[in-house]
């Protein structure tokens, strides 16, 4: 394992031109943005700050974020407004556009390389009024506690986790971030240790200090906030896939666990799946993502309440780069019996049964009581395909569905329907794959 790691430290520490390239970029914005940020007596201070100046960063795939530090007494409405002037201006040849976390920032790719301005508040470590008010200490932090050695092995423990595409904090992937990389190198000191011990990390685990308990399976302490369980934003399926593949590259370590590599796909599977696209008014991505999640998830839940069995569902946005959504399904079949039972009260509650039974005994199949007391009957199933289901659900039930309100102008201005191969095509194929595939990495060593 130390001579797989060693050769995986070189390739994941950037050359000096990479580091000159990256500092280019930094040093034309920064610039840039303090000279916008002048005559606002709000602003307290301008700085640098995520995985750059930590030097975690890895070459080809690192942010460059820039903080503008405000007045504490500046109200969010005005911190909001100048943030989207400050950061346009700046970033006007690289063709900015805004992002949403809890209040607006400005984001721009400039030479290959995402770019964001984002304010926080200048206050003290514990006193925080924004989401981003953490940053600037889990810079100062970070910077102060880790070695180069250590900063060298976050670079490793990212590589890793984004060869398993669990890496980011951001809803699409709700994977391990950055900075609970980082927090794990400080935590166990290398990682080759991080491997060692969640390999072997029991239910309940609390990595740092934690000043209550949390609910997470895994606790992953903030060590500037004592109260923020970083594990909270981290989904199971990626802390699961984390563990697994931390066992299999202990038992069988291999450089392979660093390469990008396609998933394999079965088409038996592939033939099970449902497909819903169609395209969404132009939002935050963040807050996209989150309404097709939902989506995703109540409509699972009525195919199920139909009579399907849903086997793995998910969503996605983007994938076009227009705004694209996807939802899919994958089931054990698209189609399903023309008849199904359906159970009744007990013959004991009078009322209710004499009424169940009134209701159903002339469209009913069969009607009998089963030894549970209840009564039941067989009855015609109204529809018995996935697909024609879907449409009826969203043509003609779209408000009882679950489907989040904001969805439905986009769903009502048209989607469509794919089934198995017919949709597999391009990213959208890519992203269906996705459920229908196993990552043999993960499991290799059973």
């Amino acid at each position: 394992m130390k001579r797989i790691i060693s050769n995986i430290r070189k390739l994941v520490t950037p050359s000096k031109s990479e580091e000159k390239y990256k500092a280019d970029i930094a040093d034309e914005i920064l610039n840039r943005v303090i000279e916008e940020t002048d005559g606002y007596s709000e602003i307290k201070n301008i700085e640098l700050g995520g995985s750059y100046p930590k030097s975690t960063w890895l070459p080809q795939s690192a942010d460059i974020d820039i903080f503008i530090k405000f007045d504490p007494k500046v109200s969010k409405k005005r911190f909001s407004r100048i943030i989207i002037d400050i950061g346009k201006k700046a970033l006007d040849k690289y063709e900015p556009y805004l992002r949403y976390s809890d209040h607006p920032y400005v984001e721009a790719i400039v030479r290959d390389t995402k770019v964001n301005v984002v304010p926080c508040y200048m206050v003290k470590q514990g006193m925080w009024q924004s989401a981003a008010d953490r940053s600037q200490f889990h810079t100062e932090f970070m910077k102060k506690n880790l070695t180069p050695l250590m900063k060298s092995d976050v670079r490793i423990l990212k590589k890793f986790l984004q060869c398993a595409r669990i890496y980011g904090a951001e809803i699409s992937t709700q994977g391990l971030s950055g900075y609970v990389a980082e927090v794990l190198v400080y935590n166990y000191g290398s990682f080759e240790k991080i491997i060692e011990a969640m390999a072997h990390i029991k239910r309940g685990h609390v990595i740092g200090n934690a000043s209550e308990k949390f609910d997470t399976p895994i606790t992953i302490m903030d060590p500037i906030d004592s109260k923020r369980n970083l594990a909270a934003a981290i989904s199971i399926e990626s802390m699961g896939k984390f563990v697994l593949l931390c066992r299999t590259f202990l038992a069988k370590p291999s450089a392979s666990f660093f390469k990008s590599r396609n998933l394999s796909t079965k088409s038996n599977a592939l033939e099970n799946c449902v497909m819903i696209k169609f395209r969404c008014k132009d939002r935050s991505a963040d807050t996209v993502w989150g309404q097709l999640k939902k989506a995703a998830s109540s409509l699972a839940l009525q195919l199920e309440g139909g009579g399907f069995t849903v086997v793995r569902y998910g969503a996605s946005s983007d994938y076009d780069k227009k705004m694209g959504a996807l939802l899919y399904f994958m089931l054990e079949s698209v189609s399903i019996s023309n008849m199904r039972t359906r159970k009744g009260p007990s013959f004991f509650n009078k009322d209710d049964s004499l009424a169940f039974i009134s209701k159903n005994i002339k469209k009913s199949l069969l009607m009998w009581v089963d030894s549970d007391e209840n009564v039941r009957i067989l009855e015609h199933r109204r529809v018995t395909n996935a697909t024609e289901f879907l449409k009826h659900i969203l043509r003609s039930e779209l408000v009882k569905s679950g489907v989040p309100k904001d969805l439905w102008p986009d769903i009502k201005n048209g989607f469509t329907i794919n089934a198995s191969s017919k949709a597999i095509k391009g990213q959208a194929g890519d992203t269906l794959r996705g459920i229908v595939a196993t990552d043999e990495k993960i499991f290799s060593a059973y």
